[in-house]
């Protein structure tokens, strides 16, 4: 393991035990983690219905879900988006960041392990906490397990949540509930603005741009904040209670941000496959799909090369009716591909499918987009061996590809090119977010990736979303408001990143200082290290859970010692 340097050279990248391609590995589903009773009033992780909102305050909405209407129209909009340009707009939130519906036919199951119990609250917060003109206010999710919190001044673990209902975060999360013991901690999951039950508006939160205007990562931190203070203020013995920042992918950026913006509020932060830097021109665009294809073609020979062959295939064979009747029984697909358009959308479905399999390709059976096999690249790869197949053979093993992606459980009857992200994540959001601040340059060329080639045109996308939203991306806004690379003065972040992760694209992976710490973890998918332990865990993100532990428990002493 390098050891981490004061001068910003090197990372801590921490030890691989991969077993070489190629090689058997018997692994098992996971052990499950025995959950305590809920007491009274409390819920734990969704088993079904999410807790209700309180109702009623003056000047506050009541969580509701958007327009119908809107979410047609939007949906209309989306399918006449040329495919490349939709999965540049649309990648960050399947993530989670940032993942895939499961089939409306079939139940989805428990996303993760039982956790803990919590509880659910409300916090009034200000619609608008940077003006005086917009007064009221609207009801703010946060989820609470304190049943391990030494109630003397002990830590507070807060989740920084990101785009999406926060109780799949809360399931998805379990290394925050693992440490809770350890770290006499406190665990606080907050909901981000315009997700889950926390609507400003309510049912009239997606209607327009108008009420979306309250939609930015700098008024969600204002949320964090004073939630924060809110807590230590309401809670017997928690005034000196030092809080660190974790939260992974989107919620990862807002971890590392609120650390920055906020210093007196967070003693120090964990972020989580942060891809902080991919902004404007800090990185290159291409980068993030040459990482999905070395995974690929690091997982089986032939593998990258056929998905990179399979492209020419389908635009062959979508020239003609036969060849769409052909690739939509092909593919079992639930609609008829009837024209070029659809077959684009195949095409941005297929993409998005490896981009997301890179991102959950996990050493263990995992259930966190989709219930997938241990190493899922690897078997993916099992049926893309031989690249110069004819382009019918191709694309029959190309649908034996994703069919491992979208049912593996074999309860799928059709698969449907619309769905690709989980129903826990808020597109209608993060749609509006990637067309204004969140803008993130992304392109492909074909040569070192294998994908069809997309430059990357912003001014494309701000006329996409100028007839979507009514409103023009900022490309360098994050730029100024965050710093870019520009962050040495800050203090107490680590970054962790996983070295099959396409978003360690956009993060930091170098060390910058001795307290912005980059820890980089070469056999982990996105934010490996914030999941459950595993008895599956390669020894590199079981090195860098302890390298994490123990840097946050230097920061709680100092500053307890602050006390």
């Amino acid at each position: 393991m390098e050891a981490a340097s004061a001068n910003g050279e090197g990372a801590r990248e921490l030890t691989s035990d991969r077993q070489p391609i190629g090689r058997c590995r018997c692994l098992g589903p996971a052990p499950p983690r025995v959950g305590l009773a809920p007491p009274p009033g409390s819920r734990r992780c969704p088993r079904g219905r999410a807790g209700q909102p309180r109702a009623g305050e003056p000047g506050s909405y009541k969580a509701a879900g958007p327009a119908p209407l809107l979410l047609l129209l939007l949906l209309l909009l989306l399918l006449l988006l040329p495919a490349a340009m939709l999965r540049l707009l649309l990648l960050l939130p399947l993530l989670g960041a940032a993942g895939a519906l499961p089939s409306p036919l079939r139940r989805r199951r428990s996303a993760s392990l039982p956790v803990g119990p919590y509880l659910t609250r409300y916090l009034s917060q200000q619609i608008d906490h940077f003006g005086f003109d917009e007064n009221r206010t609207f009801q703010q999710r946060y989820l609470v397990a304190d049943q391990n919190w030494k109630k003397d001044n002990g830590p507070i673990l807060f989740y920084t949540g990101n785009e999406g209902d926060i109780t799949w975060f809360c399931n998805n999360t379990g290394f925050m509930w693992d440490v809770a013991e350890e770290l006499n901690a406190m665990l606080v999951f907050a909901e981000h603005r315009y997700y889950g039950e926390s609507l400003p508006f309510g049912n009239e939160s997606f209607s327009d741009s108008k009420h979306l205007n309250y939609l930015t990562s700098e008024q969600a931190l204002a949320d964090f904040a004073v939630l924060v203070e809110y807590l230590k203020m309401t809670i017997a013995g928690a005034r000196h209670s030092p809080v660190i920042a974790i939260g992974g992918s989107y919620g990862g950026m807002l971890a590392a941000w609120f650390r920055m913006k906020y210093p007196h509020v967070v003693v120090g932060a964990l972020a989580a496959s942060a891809p902080i830097w991919q902004f404007g021109d800090l990185v290159p665009c291409g980068t993030f799909f040459s990482i999905v294809t070395n995974d690929f073609k690091k997982s089986g020979a032939g593998c990258s090369e056929s998905i990179r062959n399979s492209w020419d295939a389908i635009n062959h064979l979508s020239s003609t009716d036969a060849g769409l009747q052909w690739l939509s029984n092909t593919f079992h697909l639930c609609s008829p591909l009837k024209n070029l358009q659809d077959a684009a959308v195949l095409k941005n479905w297929l993409s998005e499918t490896w981009v997301n399999l890179a991102m959950v390709n996990y050493p263990y059976k995992a259930d966190f987009l989709q219930p997938l096999p241990a190493w899922p690249i690897q078997e993916v790869c099992k049926f893309l061996k031989d690249p110069s197949l004819s382009e019918k053979l191709l694309l029959q093993n190309v649908f034996q590809a994703v069919n491992l992606y979208y049912n593996y459980t074999g309860e799928a009857p059709c698969l449907d090119v619309s769905q690709t992200a989980t129903k826990s994540l808020g597109e209608m959001g993060w749609y509006y977010q990637a067309c204004t601040e969140m803008v993130m340059p992304l392109c492909t060329d074909g040569v070192h990736d294998m994908f069809e080639p997309q430059k990357w045109d912003f001014d494309a996308l701000s006329e996409e979303c100028y007839r979507m939203w009514g409103v023009r991306p900022r490309l360098s806004w994050i730029l100024s408001m965050y710093g870019g690379k520009n962050i040495s003065s800050h203090s107490n972040i680590i970054f962790s990143n996983g070295g099959l992760d396409p978003w360690s694209a956009g993060g930091v992976t170098q060390n910058i200082t001795n307290s912005l710490v980059a820890v980089v973890i070469p056999d982990g998918a996105h934010h490996l290290d914030l999941r459950s332990r595993n008895p599956l865990d390669p020894k590199s993100v079981q090195q860098a859970r302890a390298l994490e532990i123990g840097l946050m428990k230097q920061w709680i002493e100092k500053a307890r010692h602050s006390h």
